[in-house]
């Protein structure tokens, strides 16, 4: 008797063990998940506010008053802060990357320096300009060194845990393209800082605000596990790890992976409603089949089906065999920007590769357009007289303080860029000009 009770007793510590150890492994693996998973935003974070910074110092050339100079001056400020945020959150610690913080310093120094002064009274120097010239072009280098690296990272499905490892262990041997790339960035803003840099530098709305607007009822863990299913159309043996957001975040989420048939799937959907915020899927992209016209129908289907009606295509790109759209929500033929969503198609096949709503959840409702005081020719005479007018309509934009503003955007050209301007359609005055991005170029490493 009392050696079956030993026995009944042992396994149950077995089994008990057993599933603490499981636990265990199941809860390192949702961790390490979110790491990767929080290394990557980061990462494609930074470069995209390095393409955008790098645009935004353009965009001052086309500017054609002083009012809106010191609000854009401004804004580059705030994306270089957004962007040294970006290079504190990748596991870069033991890698020297002083020059490249301390080039967006530099950055963030002379303009917001510039824009609070009197620009009326006392307007840029021709030494500022060359100066805001300098760091245009080495915005230029660092951004297209950036794009080198996202490119590897995305065709060859790379893990930033890896360079946390290579780091670490000072693997010197190890080829390395994530911090070959960084080193080559970092070299980059070292020149510019010793040859460049001027004695004047000392060192839509993008407001990332809550989701005001987001509905619906709260979902579970499992619930979240079926979207992810259903959405990939995932078979019931694909494993899906789902983590969920800590305290403390702006709005709670789920953060899901799965790899099935050599695809790799990253998601965030939303605690609250279960929107799918953003998604990525890496996989190998074959020969192009899709023209960018069929891929944009594809984009546009996709969000049909998913709920999202009113969408309007503002744009398009080609980036590899990718294919990159914007769309916007359209209300009574009024576009409004702060509702944007943007897609990645495959041209091999038109798989939806990757998905960003993140601001039509943040913004989108019902709103109540009055109609515009001044008329389309009358903003259209404060548009600066170099640009070329190739196409207009009436929009929702956000001001720099993150107030939405209707104003007439006018789509033109000054030699060979092409810029977006907006004018308030109220009041006659230019809130924001835009710098659109050229052909997308392939960004393989030699």
């Amino acid at each position: 008797m009392f050696r079956w009770i030993s026995i009944s007793l042992l396994t149950i510590a077995i089994f008990a063990t057993a599933a603490w150890g499981y636990q265990e492994h199941q809860e390192k693996n949702a961790i390490l998940i979110q790491a990767e998973n929080n290394y990557q935003r980061a990462f494609h974070d930074l470069t995209y506010k390095i393409d955008l910074l790098h645009d935004k110092i353009g965009t001052t050339l086309a500017l054609n008053t002083k009012d809106t100079l010191s609000p854009q001056l401004v804004e580059i400020w705030r994306i270089t802060s957004e962007a040294n945020t970006d290079v504190g959150q990748l596991p870069l610690a033991l890698l020297p990357f002083n020059k490249t913080e301390e080039f967006l310093s530099n950055i963030g120094d002379f303009t917001y320096r510039t824009a609070v002064r009197d620009l009326e009274n006392s307007p840029l120097s021709d030494e500022e300009i060359k100066d805001l010239k300098g760091l245009y072009q080495t915005a230029g280098v660092i951004r297209k060194e950036l794009r080198k690296v996202q490119h590897v990272v995305l065709e060859e499905n790379l893990r930033w845990m890896d360079v946390q490892l290579a780091l670490v262990n000072n693997d010197e041997q190890q080829d390395n393209t994530i911090i070959d790339g960084f080193k080559t960035v970092e070299e980059t803003a070292k020149e510019y800082s010793e040859s460049t840099l001027s004695s004047n530098i000392t060192g839509i709305s993008n407001e990332n605000h809550d989701y005001r607007f987001i509905t619906g009822n709260k979902i579970n863990e499992t619930e979240v596990t079926d979207k992810i299913r259903k959405l990939f159309s995932l078979n019931k043996e694909t494993e899906i790890v789902v983590a969920k957001s800590g305290k403390g975040a702006s709005l709670p989420t789920y953060s899901g992976s799965f790899k099935s048939d050599g695809v790799h799937g990253y998601i965030d959907i939303s605690e609250k409603g279960g929107h799918p915020l953003s998604f990525m899927l890496n996989r190998k992209i074959n020969e192009q089949k899709l023209s960018l016209n069929e891929a944009a129908n594809k984009a546009a289907a996709f969000l049909k089906k998913n709920g999202l009606t009113d969408m309007e295509l503002l744009q398009s790109s080609q980036y590899d065999h990718v294919g990159v759209f914007q769309f916007l929500y359209n209300q009574d033929d009024v576009r409004i920007y702060p509702d944007k969503i943007q897609l990645k198609v495959a041209l091999d096949n038109g798989e939806i590769l990757g998905y960003m709503a993140n601001d039509y959840y943040r913004n989108h409702q019902e709103r109540t357009i009055q109609s515009p005081t001044i008329s389309l020719d009358e903003a259209k005479a404060k548009v600066n007289p170099s640009v070329t007018i190739q196409d207009q309509h009436l929009a929702v934009i956000e001001s720099d303080v993150a107030e939405e503003v209707l104003a007439y955007a006018f789509l033109g050209t000054i030699d060979q860029e092409t810029y977006r301007i907006f004018i308030d359609a109220n009041s006659g005055n230019e809130l924001q000009v835009e710098k659109l991005k050229a052909v997308e170029t392939k960004w393989n490493i030699d």
